[in-house]
């Protein structure tokens, strides 16, 4: 059996599965948002699942916001800052006197929709999730790829592609200027566009002009940014989740623009809406121990 932990900024969701993929038992609790509080939180959710269920010592996996240093070996890039420069690993380690595997959540939701949910048939595959925030994931034959320097799939903090003369913006926490989090996310849309993703979409359906060019706009930047991930990767499949990608029309939409952008004459890449939804977090974290070794490099 297997443990997945989706290491979120507010909340903390456990999900046991089987062999199958089948999820036993599954769990959700706030995060105090302290270093030490959330350690603690982690040990305990692990062990109430495992006294309820009767699993023992299973494998644990976490999807977390962020990566860890191939340097240092410390947690860095989290949005949830305060795990920056933490020695998350080592400290799960010891408090569930176990070994652990840590990828960024990102990567292991595009793990979970790679192994059984929307892009199982993709040998190559990128995930992205267009959310509050904006991240990515490289899957090759079910295995992440991290990269050398374990930034392997940082979609969302790379610019927007051919930026025009009226797309600038703020500096960005990262420290850049121009990320495509601060174009695409949901919370940078709402910057932008003076309204949430989903309002932008509800009125577009209702026949909102206004609202189908905010989204037109959307749908631009990105294939945008999408073309240049597909000059490099050329992914059999790019599946999408967070709450941007709930958006239906979002699809064909993109897909009408890859063209003009892509360096091909066919673009064959299938864009898909992901399976799991919000599932994908802790079944891409519990399959980070797959049979075929699963995560790769450091975070083991």
């Amino acid at each position: 059996m297997r443990l997945g932990v989706d290491f979120g900024g507010t909340k903390i969701e456990a999900a046991l599965l089987d062999s199958k993929g089948e999820i036993l038992a599954r769990e959700r609790v706030p995060n105090p948002g302290d270093y030490q509080g959330a350690v603690r939180a982690v040990a305990d959710l692990v062990a109430r699942i495992e006294q309820e269920t009767g699993a023992r010592a299973a494998t644990v996996g976490f999807a977390v916001p962020g990566s860890l240093s191939p340097a240092t070996g410390l947690m860095r890039n989290a949005n949830s800052t305060w795990l920056n420069g933490k020695p998350f690993l080592v400290d799960l380690k010891e408090a569930l006197a176990r070994p652990v595997r840590l990828e960024n959540d990102a990567n292991c939701f595009a793990l979970s929709e790679a192994v059984d949910g929307a892009a199982a048939h993709g040998r190559v595959v990128f995930g992205v999730i267009i959310g509050t925030g904006c991240g990515g994931g490289v899957v090759v034959e079910r295995k992440v790829i991290e990269g050398v320097n374990g930034i392997g799939g940082e979609w969302g903090h790379t610019p927007l592609p051919w930026a025009r003369a009226d797309e600038t913006t703020e500096r960005h926490w990262c420290g850049r200027y121009g990320c495509l989090e601060q174009w695409i996310s949901g919370s940078g849309f709402k910057a932008w566009a003076g309204m949430s993703a989903a309002e932008a979409d509800e009125a577009a359906r209702a026949g909102d002009a206004k609202a189908r060019v905010l989204l037109d706009h959307l749908a631009d930047r990105i294939a945008r940014g999408l073309a240049v991930v597909m000059d490099i990767l050329d992914p059999d499949v790019i599946v999408f989740g967070g709450g941007v990608s709930n958006i239906e029309s979002l699809y064909p939409s993109v897909r009408g623009k890859l063209l003009a952008y892509v360096f091909s004459d066919v673009v064959r890449t299938e864009l898909v809406k992901n399976k799991h939804g919000d599932s994908s977090g802790v079944r891409g974290a519990a399959w980070l121990f797959e049979a075929d070794g699963g995560a790769s490099g450091y975070m083991k």
